[in-house]
């Protein structure tokens, strides 16, 4: 079955619906343009990032998920049109006043270990939904009681992890350079000890290892990928290459620098390695490399 998968804001997570238009079936969609979708929630905008194929497993476990936010699958709406966008846009202008308001409720209620960061409103202006970082579980059932009060709109509060926190609030990065999950990394996936330990960075320190989050750099994951096909052009430990003195035994690899420490009669030295450039002992001459 062909699921289209659409985002309404950054922070939040992905919905599904079908990939079909029901007001203006004239229209032919294409990834990345704005559509209007009607749902439990409201009437809002959201951008479409694929439509794909999904067994039907997959599509039970998706209206499984979907139906407690946004009800059973539907159809898309129509394209956005200017207007529509032009619609969205004007309601950022309050929601500066928003942050604050609410950030003032947090207070009232004593939800310290509640911190806020973005806000968003449906295209309807019917729904304000408020993300929302926090290290412990919050009751904030009174709190939504009073926002819905005083905002006189459906309130949502979604929770986000800090990673994604940083998208909204991050800035630079230590190499000087913007933060890759606001600049242009949409995905940031999982980020573990165990990427240290593969790319060998162990003796950096857990400092130069964090992030402005306070938790593991994001780069150490897509990075991982460019190491590991790197380290696939290397010898590994316990080779035997011919260079120009003779044959030698790998005993160390460097993947990023592209050297080895390689142990030729008796000593332990530093050996730049370029694949085509060393061969292994077994290497007959003529090949253009430092065997020759």
């Amino acid at each position: 079955m062909r699921l289209a998968k659409i985002k309404f804001h950054k922070l939040d997570k992905e919905f599904f619906f079908l990939p079909e238009f029901i007001s203006d079936h004239r229209s032919q969609i294409k990834i990345g343009e704005q559509v209007i979708v009607d749902t439990a929630m409201g009437h809002d905008l959201g951008e479409l990032l694929d439509i794909a194929e999904y067994t039907d497993e997959e599509v039970e476990k998706i209206k499984t998920s979907q139906a407690k936010s946004l009800g059973d699958l539907k159809g898309l709406s129509c394209l956005a049109s200017e207007s529509d966008l032009a619609k969205a846009e004007s309601h950022k202008v309050s929601y500066a006043k928003y942050l604050t308001d609410a950030r003032e409720m947090c207070q009232k209620h004593k939800l310290k270990e509640m911190k806020l960061v973005d806000v968003s409103l449906s295209l309807d202006n019917t729904r304000l939904t408020i993300y929302f970082i926090s290290n412990t579980r919050v009751d904030f059932r009174d709190l939504v009681k009073d926002m819905a009060a005083i905002f006189h709109k459906k309130i949502r509060l979604q929770q986000i992890g800090v990673r994604d926190a940083a998208k909204i609030g991050g800035d630079w990065g230590p190499c000087g350079l913007p933060l890759c999950c606001k600049s242009w990394l949409s995905d940031i996936g999982k980020v573990n000890p165990d990427s240290i330990k593969k790319q060998e960075l162990m003796h950096r320190g857990v400092d130069r290892l964090t992030g402005v989050c306070g938790r593991l750099k994001c780069c150490l994951r897509f990075e991982e990928d460019q190491h590991r096909w790197v380290e696939g052009q290397t010898p590994k430990v316990g080779d035997s290459i011919q260079i120009k003195t003779g044959p030698a035994k790998v005993v160390a690899v460097y993947p990023d620098k592209k050297t080895v420490d390689l142990e030729v009669a008796g000593a332990v030295v530093e050996y730049p390695y370029t694949e085509g450039n060393q061969c292994k002992s077994d290497c007959q001459t003529g090949c253009g490399s430092d065997c020759k």
